[in-house]
């Protein structure tokens, strides 16, 4: 990777001696590289805030320790510590799929749903 690194910073520097950078639409602007346009407007300047102090949404941290869970757990030997880990992994997923409520999931139970319907008709 080091070898890809030297050739790249190379490459910029010989775009920089051209002169190829010298008209770019935000040069001598600081780049705006935070997209908050999909939150509302009384609410960006409170999660920015939340954001800069470290907080994360709850299902964000969920994520975490999904993420977490799975690489102890990948660690682990057979055994008691390992059959607790996958029960607490599946309690972590359990949870974050009920504060989705994605669409896959509702279709699933949407599709059980019928099925019961039927079997009781």
């Amino acid at each position: 990777m080091l070898l890809l690194d030297l050739i790249a910073e190379q490459k910029i520097a010989e775009a920089m001696a051209h002169g190829e950078f010298d008209d770019l639409p935000t040069q001598g602007r600081p780049l705006e590289l935070e997209d908050d346009t999909l939150v509302p407007e009384d609410l960006r300047m409170a999660y920015r805030i939340l954001r800069n102090a470290g907080f994360v949404p709850p299902e964000v941290q969920a994520l975490q320790e999904i993420g977490q869970l799975e690489r102890l757990i990948a660690r682990l030997e057979e055994g008691e510590q390992r059959a607790v880990a996958l029960k607490k992994l599946d309690l972590l997923r359990l949870r974050l799929s009920e504060r989705r409520r994605s669409a896959r999931n509702l279709e699933l139970e949407e599709a059980y749903y019928r099925k019961l319907l039927d079997r009781l008709a």
